[in-house]
């Protein structure tokens, strides 16, 4: 059996994943990383020991004959993470085996499967309400009266408009993705913006009695931004506070200069949101009530555009909130460079 040399012994710590050097189906040596994941006495145990799990097992038994493929190893080590086995041949004869973490790249994946089954649901059912009523308007047009046809093509009009909702908010967060790694550098002054924006929702705000607030009580400096993307996040967050809130009550906007940033709040008054639902109501199509927010016309994407500008920005994100007291969602965004 060939020695393991100190030379060895530092590459393996030196590698960032679990590692380990075997000689005929023995280990004989392995890094910090692979003991974590195993167990701290793999060195000298088999290879059928020390990796229990049962497809390395099968994969591990042909290492001496033939190079292994890589191998998908889910649940290994007690673990809930994925992994991907690799290994190789050295010169003396002994094999390296490597446990490569793939859990965030499993992760991915899921959330893309995810994200493509949630779209197809949003669009599914409008789409089906769609069919439903243009079949019903096509086929019995002679025997439906005025006042029903009008209805029939309000709601038909409405599950458009829903629709064309879904599908121009996918399109805003491909475009903020794909422009993610490109910070906003044009200085953009915030008033003007969180003015405009309070205006456009002004008549939203009175159908349900409620009084837009502001409150900036110092002159803000410029901050580094795209002017769109800035205005479509005061506007998901406003639209949201007015949406989510108790009717007749106030939706106030604040922000203020904090250090190298400017910080930009929305509070509602409304149920707030329970502490286990936080964490993922930036989520694509995440709803904390589904049948409240579809019947208030909220897409499930307005918060994952306003966290993907943010990041875009390299600003901050928070979101603070009482069950039945009400939301306050903090954005830090950071001053342009004069």
């Amino acid at each position: 059996m060939p020695d393991v040399t100190a030379d060895s012994s530092g590459l393996l710590e030196g590698l960032s994943e679990a590692a380990l050097i075997a000689v005929d189906g023995r280990v004989i040596a392995s890094n910090s990383a692979a003991r974590k994941l195993l167990g701290q006495s793999i060195d000298g145990q088999s290879l059928d020991r020390a990796v229990t799990h049962p497809a390395a097992v099968e994969a591990l038994d042909r290492i001496g004959s033939e190079e292994a493929e890589e191998v998908e190893l889910a649940g290994l080590g007690h673990s809930r993470r994925h992994w991907l086995m690799r290994s190789a041949q050295l010169g003396d004869g002994s094999h390296l085996i490597r446990f490569v973490d793939r859990s965030e790249a499993r992760a991915a994946e899921q959330m893309r499967v995810d994200f493509v089954a949630n779209a197809s649901h949003e669009l599914r059912t409008p789409l089906s309400t769609l069919i439903g009523y243009t079949e019903t308007l096509r086929e019995q047009s002679n025997e439906i009266d005025l006042e029903t046809r009008e209805r029939f093509l309000a709601v038909v009009h409405d599950e458009a408009r829903r629709m064309q909702r879904i599908v121009e908010d996918l399109i805003s967060l491909s475009r903020i993705e794909a422009e993610k790694f490109t910070a906003p550098t044009e200085a953009v002054a915030l008033v003007p913006l969180i003015e405009q924006t309070l205006q456009n929702a002004r008549r939203a705000a009175d159908e349900r009695g409620s009084v837009l607030e502001c409150d900036i009580k110092h002159r803000l400096p410029e901050i580094a931004a795209d002017r769109g993307e800035i205005l479509q996040l005061l506007d998901n967050l406003v639209t949201n506070a007015l949406r989510y809130g108790e009717p007749g009550t106030p939706v106030t906007v604040a922000a203020h200069a904090e250090g190298p940033m400017v910080h930009l709040s929305v509070r509602d008054e409304g149920e707030g949101i329970a502490p286990d639902h936080i964490a993922r109501v930036t989520e694509r199509f995440y709803r904390v009530d589904t049948s409240r927010s579809r019947s208030l016309g909220g897409t499930g994407l307005g918060l994952s555009i306003v966290k993907h500008i943010v990041e875009r920005h390299r600003g901050r994100l928070n979101i603070e909130s009482q069950v039945g007291r009400g939301t306050t969602v903090h954005v830090l965004l950071p001053v342009a460079v004069s």
